[in-house]
């Protein structure tokens, strides 16, 4: 049996279902910009010379501050989890 052959899970709860952290990141920064989001979530990878690849690299590997990052694209989106 292939991947292609799994049927892909529904999440009908889950509103970051097929959102990618990229996207979730790339749309704050443009809405907020790295100011911002700094005072929003404390993490030195907004503060000193930010940039997307190094936001990714530290928010995949730190689950907190993903979690963070994830709710404060909820709260813009008007979504609440």
């Amino acid at each position: 049996m292939s991947s292609k052959d799994i049927p892909k899970q529904e999440q009908p709860n889950n509103p970051l279902h097929g959102v990618k952290l990229v996207d979730i990141l790339e749309e704050l920064v443009a809405t907020y910009g790295w100011r911002e989001m700094s005072e929003r979530v404390n993490i030195n990878c907004f503060k000193n010379d930010p940039s997307i690849k190094s936001s990714l690299k530290f928010l995949r590997r730190t689950p907190w501050a993903r979690e963070k990052v994830e709710q404060m694209y909820l709260y813009r989106n008007g979504s609440k989890k």
